[in-house]
């Protein structure tokens, strides 16, 4: 064993409830990070096992491990993939595991997810598993959606053909987890097995399969096969090794084109009596009937695009209107929170830095957790369901007029959760231009971190009205935002697509999943691992850039904070209340400190768009992350304002901040709208940029994505503030 803990590895097709049992067998006890080397999200997490009533493997005779078996697995999510042949870079990942025992990720035994409503296809993954000699456990699953098709699986029958643990489970409800766990433990703690080849290369090509085990010292034939025909892209062979196969498949007249057209087929046509013996027809196999009567609505040319449109509008609605009071409590308790702790603490700088510095800023993020979660949630339902599917083939025609394909739907509908993760979604598009030009126009989908910034700003100048008696009008508004953003991506693609010559030919092949029930644990965990995600790293750059704008906003060069308030000592009037004075020190102080300095150098550049010095800093310091405009704000507008103003929320303060030169209010309709505008097509995201260069593998498509898009945000900024002032 490489460790106390055993591996165990997750694979399937796309669409087999794979990720749905992941979350079944390690619930909450599981992380999310990148596998070793690669960008690609690796999912852990912890599966429990029960002690077994008797150790000894069932099904096929092996050594027993004289180990204590352990009571707890590591569980590894490895990407969606139809065989191990792959076709991305997310499928990559498999292999590079799967074949190099040394990869810290190498399984002691592996979980094959089956659609039991697709038997057959399945099986082709699952038999290529099984001949790389993994232990391996087959888990049948949707099994409820075979029978809806009048199909029934025989388990029995089909564990005693391929001589290996079958388990029947439904990862939506459930069932049949603890015999998965026990079917798991007991092949997990075999070793020395012999493996049975459900297709065994050495047939074909006995000699070239015996040298590569001889020279990479392998013990398993498929596997040695595999070194030949994935050498290039195996990252743990070096170009000297590579070098070699490449000689080998000369010597030995190795063509990997025909080896593979005849694996598939060799291995289909084994697989067809077998799956015929296993799988019997009760009447007539169809797919459910009223899958076929939502998909006359969900895939017609027009109303396809209403209801896509109708859900939408749904989603948007419930952020606004769900999330309502979830959000007035979290403002209320934030509120109190500050003012609790400014009453209660001595005053001075600690307590300066603590409420007008660090809870403020952190405040103004975490009341946007409502929102966000319900976001995050939605959009993962419209994934469960199956609807997703049906969008990307609606939407693939409209995109091909842009330079996409259907498989860029997912990457700019995940941009609406994240545009870092919706970037790495774009290994899945086969074709290099076509992913190209998804990579350069997702970070125009508006993400959660420009939700906290659209709340505020909608809320300053969008009453909170309804339309037709249902609809909010805020809400409206800010799927307008949404639906601008799509519409901002779609022409800069189309424009890429213009200058980007295409090298290559497009495809869309898409399976297209029945419809299911969402498992409802599933999208909760996914909500909180996301929300928790989101939260957290936002939280570690707020705090870090709140601290150094409050030092920046309480401090200035030499003399001048105190210069500035004998100045404005002399110009408060006798009349003047003590608050009043006391805010009068504060504005002319914050002028005069380092932060008012720097935003007042920047300002006659975005002055055109009607901003102020301000406005200026929260611009610049979301380049960190967007959402920290409004931990920004909250810190700039607290500093140095009394008690009761404290206690004030930022969308409060924002409407009372004036504007120095008309002396009405700062955030008119013009500004806010001039705000959003900005904020909808400007890039300022340092994640996104990173992960660009990661997948471009260079900084030119960067530096052009942050020049193109910073234009058109300043622009249509420019032009909005014009129109409506």
């Amino acid at each position: 064993m490489k460790s106390s803990l055993y591996k165990i590895a997750l694979i399937g097709n796309p669409n087999s409830g794979k990720s749905t049992l992941f979350n079944q067998l390690t619930g909450l006890r599981q992380k999310t990070g990148n596998f070793p080397g690669v960008t690609v999200e690796k999912k852990s997490g912890v599966m429990r096992f029960t002690p077994l009533l008797n150790p000894v493997p069932a099904v096929v005779d092996a050594a027993v491990s004289e180990k204590e078996p352990p009571t707890e697995a590591t569980l590894i999510d490895l990407p969606g993939i139809y065989s191990i042949y792959p076709k991305s870079r997310d499928e990559q990942v498999v292999m590079d595991i799967l074949a190099n025992p040394a990869h810290p990720d190498f399984p002691e035994a592996v979980i094959v997810v089956a659609d039991a409503s697709n038997l057959q296809r399945n099986l082709l993954l699952y038999t290529e598993i099984a001949d790389l000699g993994l232990p391996t456990v087959l888990a049948l699953n949707m099994l409820d959606v075979a029978e809806s098709m009048n199909l029934r699986v025989n388990a029995v029958q089909l564990a005693m053909q391929l001589q290996v643990p079958v388990v029947r489970i439904n990862a939506r409800t459930g069932e049949g987890m603890d015999l998965l766990r026990e079917a798991v433990q007991r092949q997990a703690d075999r070793s020395g097995q012999t493996v049975t080849y459900f297709l065994d290369p050495a047939e074909t090509h006995p000699d070239l399969v015996e040298e590569v085990k001889q020279t990479y010292q392998l013990d398993n034939n498929y596997l040695a096969i595999q070194y030949v025909c994935q050498h290039d892209a195996f990252t743990f062979l070096d170009q000297k090794e590579r070098v070699h196969l490449d000689g080998l498949m000369e010597k030995y007249v190795f063509d990997k084109t025909d080896f593979l057209a005849n694996e598939t087929i060799t291995r289909y046509e084994r697989l067809r009596p077998l799956v015929q013996k296993s799988v019997t027809v009760q009447g007539e196999s169809d797919e459910p009937a009223w899958t076929r009567r939502l998909d006359k609505i969900l895939l017609h040319p027009v109303w396809g695009y209403v209801a896509f449109l109708l859900v939408l509008l749904v989603i948007f609605q419930a952020v606004f209107a769900w999330a309502q009071y979830p959000m007035d409590w979290i403002d209320m308790a934030t509120a109190q929170a500050i003012e609790w702790t400014k009453q209660t603490l001595p005053e001075g700088v600690i307590n300066d830095l603590l409420t007008d510095g660090l809870m403020a800023g952190i405040g103004g993020v975490i009341i946007f957790i409502p929102q966000i979660a319900f976001l995050f949630g939605l959009v993962g339902l419209l994934e469960e369901s199956g609807y997703m599917a049906r969008v990307m083939v609606i939407m693939d025609k409209l995109m091909r007029k842009f330079g996409l394909n259907g498989r860029s739907v997912v990457p700019l509908i995940s941009g609406v959760a994240c545009a870092v993760p919706a970037i790495m979604t774009t290994r899945s598009i086969s074709n290099r231009y076509e992913r190209l030009l998804t990579i350069l126009v997702t970070p125009l989908m508006s993400c959660s971190a420009r939700l906290p910034i659209y709340t505020i700003l909608i809320a300053l100048v969008v009453p909170d009205e309804t339309v037709l008696g249902i609809l909010n009008l805020q809400g409206l508004v800010l799927l307008g935002l949404y639906l601008l953003g799509l519409l901002g991506a779609l022409g800069s693609a189309w424009l890429f697509s213009q200058f980007i010559p295409r090298r290559e030919p497009s495809y869309f092949i898409l399976e297209m999943p029945t419809y299911k029930l969402p498992r409802w644990s599933h999208l909760g965990i996914m909500m909180y691992d996301s929300t928790k995600s989101f939260v957290l790293e936002a939280g570690k750059i707020i705090v870090a850039i709140s601290i150094v704008l409050w030092v920046l906003a309480s401090y200035g060069p030499g003399d001048s904070m105190e210069t500035a308030r004998s100045r404005a000592l002399t110009e408060i009037p006798a009349t003047a209340t003590e608050n009043e004075k006391e805010a009068a020190i504060s504005s002319a102080q914050l002028e005069s400190s380092y932060a008012g300095h720097f935003g007042q150098f920047i300002e006659p550049a975005i002055r055109p768009l009607g901003y102020d010095w301000k406005i200026g800093i929260a611009l610049i310091t979301s380049f960190a992350a967007r959402e920290v405009f409004v931990g920004t704000m909250s810190t700039i507008y607290s500093i140095g304002s009394d008690a009761s103003e404290d206690a004030l929320t930022i969308r409060k303060r924002l409407q009372k901040e004036r504007n120095p030169y008309t002396g009405g209010p700062m955030y008119t309709t013009a500004v806010s709208f001039s705000l959003l505008m900005f904020y909808v097509f400007a890039m300022m995201c340092m994640s996104t940029m990173a992960t660009v260069y990661r997948e471009t593998h260079g900084w030119k498509w960067p530096m052009i994505q942050l020049v193109y898009t910073m234009v058109l945000a300043y622009v249509s900024a420019w032009a909005t503030y014009t129109i409506l002032s």
